[in-house]
C-alpha cells in the first residue's frame, strides 16, 4: 500500500491515495482468474496511525479482510517527521527509531492474534543519507549496526523480523557491499534481514552513490549483466527474507522529502533493463529455507495517474504470477 503515500503531499499534482482506493485498485485487478492474494501495510499516516488503539487496528484488519485480503509485510515508521529517527544519528534519533519498530511490532502482533496476518517481516532502513552516513563510515556502520541490534531484540519479543531494504538513498545500505558490512556488523541474521527489490538492486550494480562498489560500467554485454548479477545476488540472497517483484529503466527519481532513489517504472516498460522472472529466480533461490512464504510489488514514485490505471496493477500481478510459476 506504500506507493499510495511515498513521495506523496498534500496540495501537489500527486497527493496521498487513500487506503480504501488503494484496497480498491488491488481488489479489481485480475490476470487469468488470478488475484492479489493480501497487501501489505505502511503504519503511517493517513493509511494508519501508528499510535492507534488495539480496537482500532482490529477495525482496519476486519476492513481488509472483508475485501478478500491477508495482510504481509510492514513498513516501519522510521524516518525523521514519523515517528523515527536516523539509525546512526543522535541517541535521540536512535530510540525514536526503535520506538518505531516497538510500535509497528505491536501491531504485527495485534493483526496476527487477530487472524490478519499469518507472515511477512517488517521493513526498515537507515533513515538516513548517504553523506551524512560518509563523514564516518566505520563509527556509524556500528552505531547503525548497534540500533538495528536494538530493534531487532525489540522485534523478536513480538514474533518480528526485519527486513533492511537496499536502496542507494539510505546511508549504510547505498550499495550492495555496504549492505553487507550493514547486516554482517549487526549479525542477527534469524532476526535483521534483507529486503530485496528489483529496481533498487539494480542500481546497486552500477555504483550510484558508491561507485567503488560498482560491478557493471555503461554500454555492458548481457553476459557481464548476468556475471554482476550473481555477484550481488550471491553475496545478499542468505540474508533475503522478504522480496519485491519491480522494473527498472536504469534511471533514479525522487519525489517530495525522499531522496533520489531507484526508479520503479512498470513492470511491461520497453525500456525496462530487467529481466523480472529470471533475475526474481536468483534472488528466490531455496526462498522457503529464509521463511520467504509471500512476494509482494513495489510502486513507489508512480505518478498518481499511473497508479490509478488498472492496467497497472494488471501487469504487475502478470509478472508476480509468472514469478510465482518459475520459482514454484
Amino acid at each position: 500500500m506504500w506507493p499510495g503515500l511515498v513521495g506523496k503531499e498534500e496540495g501537489t499534482d500527486h497527493p496521498p491515495i487513500s487506503l480504501d482506493r488503494m484496497i480498491e485498485l488491488t481488489k479489481n485487478a485480475e490476470v487469468d482468474g488470478q488475484k492479489y492474494d493480501g497487501i501489505d501495510l505502511f503504519l503511517f499516516h493517513p493509511h494508519t496511525d501508528p499510535e492507534a488503539s488495539i480496537d482500532d487496528i482490529r477495525r482496519m484488519a476486519d476492513k481488509i479482510a472483508e475485501n478478500g485480503f491477508k495482510i504481509g509485510s510492514l513498513v516501519a515508521p522510521v524516518w525523521p517527521g514519523t515517528v523515527g529517527g536516523c539509525a546512526f544519528g543522535s541517541q535521540d534519533d536512535r530510540d525514536n527509531f526503535v520506538h518505531a519498530v516497538a510500535l509497528s511490532a505491536k501491531i504485527g502482533q495485534v493483526l496476527k492474534e487477530h487472524g490478519a496476518r499469518d507472515y511477512g517481516i517488517i521493513r526498515i532502513d537507515s533513515a538516513g543519507g548517504p553523506e551524512d552516513f560518509a563523514k564516518d563510515e566505520v563509527a556509524n556502520t556500528k552505531l547503525l549496526a548497534e540500533t538495528f541490534q536494538r530493534a531487532g531484540a525489540v522485534a523478536a519479543e513480538h514474533g518480528e523480523r526485519l527486513a533492511a531494504e537496499g536502496e542507494i538513498c539510505w546511508g549504510g545500505m547505498h550499495s550492495w557491499k555496504h549492505m553487507l558490512n550493514t547486516l554482517e556488523e549487526t549479525g542477527m541474521p534469524s532476526t535483521v534481514g534483507f529486503q530485496a527489490d528489483l529496481a533498487h538492486t539494480y542500481l546497486y550494480l552500477l555504483g550510484y552513490n558508491a561507485p567503488e562498489a560498482a560491478l557493471l560500467k555503461e554500454g555492458y554485454s548481457e553476459e557481464e549483466f548476468w556475471a554482476a548479477y550473481k555477484t550481488m545476488t550471491d553475496a545478499l540472497r542468505p540474508w533475503t527474507i522478504d522480496f519485491h517483484v519491480a522494473q527498472n529503466d536504469g534511471s533514479v527519481h525522487g519525489t517530495g522529502d525522499h531522496d533520489k532513489t531507484g526508479r520503479h517504472c512498470q513492470a511491461d516498460d520497453p525500456n525496462g533493463k530487467l529481466d523480472i522472472t529470471r533475475c526474481a529466480e536468483m534472488w528466490l533461490k531455496d526462498y522457503d529455507q529464509r521463511g520467504i512464504e509471500h512476494i509482494c510489488w513495489d510502486g513507489c514514485m508512480f505518478d498518481n495517474a499511473v497508479l490509478e490505471a488498472p492496467k497497472t496493477w494488471d501487469a504487475i500481478l502478470d509478472a508476480m504470477i509468472k514469478v510465482r510459476n518459475a520459482v514454484g
